[in-house]
């Protein structure tokens, strides 16, 4: 077909080929690595191999000392932990104790010069790691944990809100099964893109009511029972827990979240 066209229409010809090949290259550059997870899918992949400093939450009344046991542990397998202190006695406002965490992130990745965080979140302390998250902190961190987390509510702040509302204070009030915090954080996207999402419960929790609030959508479902079926550990005995604190470590290891199964229950109890 060039062959019947002047020189300097095939000049012309040959130029604007040349451009719509660029231009394919160009769109196949820039759409492909989105199709395919791209550029964030290396970098998210990279950032899953170099696991920075772990940010540990406590519950609903702020002790820090509950979780002492698995920051113990985590240090001893040569993790960075810091047990975050909440404001007050972790009874107000879910969102304050966000923002401490926050601050708590900066100083940790200052310190240490890390890319990113792993943030373990007991208890409330799993809503309030959801908070930050949502406010942005998602992309600080390469892993969130949740721990008996009543991520849609618990009917036992149902009842104090319903029976003993002086003695269900904001905090509480916060993780009713009604509450407009857990709504607004469960509409849409429950796990923020970022960070990859675990959620660690038990069956057998007497606090988080149903047990199965705790889940998460868009994470990896990891109730306890599914790795040992006869366990029967507690809400309150979650930190503590030796195949709890295994399980854990296993999941935030180098590497993306790993499946647990009935195969891993005696390796992961007896290394407490």
């Amino acid at each position: 077909m060039l062959a019947g066209l002047s020189p300097a229409r095939r000049r012309l010809a040959l130029a604007l080929l040349a451009l719509v090949v660029v231009a394919a290259a160009v769109v196949a550059a820039v759409v492909v690595p989105r199709l395919s997870g791209g550029e964030h899918g290396t970098a998210a992949a990279a950032q899953d191999d170099t696991p920075g400093p772990v940010l540990l939450v406590p519950g609903y009344g702020g002790s820090t000392s509950s979780l002492r046991p698995l920051a113990d542990r985590l240090t001893a397998a040569g993790r960075d932990a810091t047990v975050v202190a909440v404001p007050g006695d972790g009874t107000g406002d879910l969102t304050a104790s966000a923002d401490a965490l926050g601050t708590a992130v900066d100083e940790a990745l200052a310190r240490t010069g890390a890319r990113s965080v792993d943030v373990v979140g007991y208890s409330a302390g799993g809503v309030i790691a959801r908070i930050w998250a949502a406010d942005g902190g998602a992309d600080q961190a390469r892993r969130v944990l949740t721990l008996g987390s009543p991520h849609h509510g618990t009917t036992l702040a149902d009842l104090a809100a319903g029976i003993l509302p002086a003695d269900c204070p904001e905090g509480c009030q916060q993780l009713t099964t009604d509450s407009a915090l857990l709504a607004g954080l469960n509409a849409g996207d429950e796990t923020p893109a970022g960070p990859s999402w675990v959620s660690v419960w038990t069956t057998a929790d007497e606090t988080v009511t149903p047990p199965d609030s705790a889940r998460l959508a868009g994470a990896v479902e990891l109730p306890v029972q599914d790795v040992c079926p006869g366990s029967r550990v507690g809400h309150g005995q979650l930190p503590s827990d030796a195949l709890v604190q295994g399980i854990v470590l296993a999941e935030l290891a180098a590497g993306p979240p790993v499946e647990l199964t009935a195969a891993d229950c005696a390796r992961l109890s007896a290394a407490g």
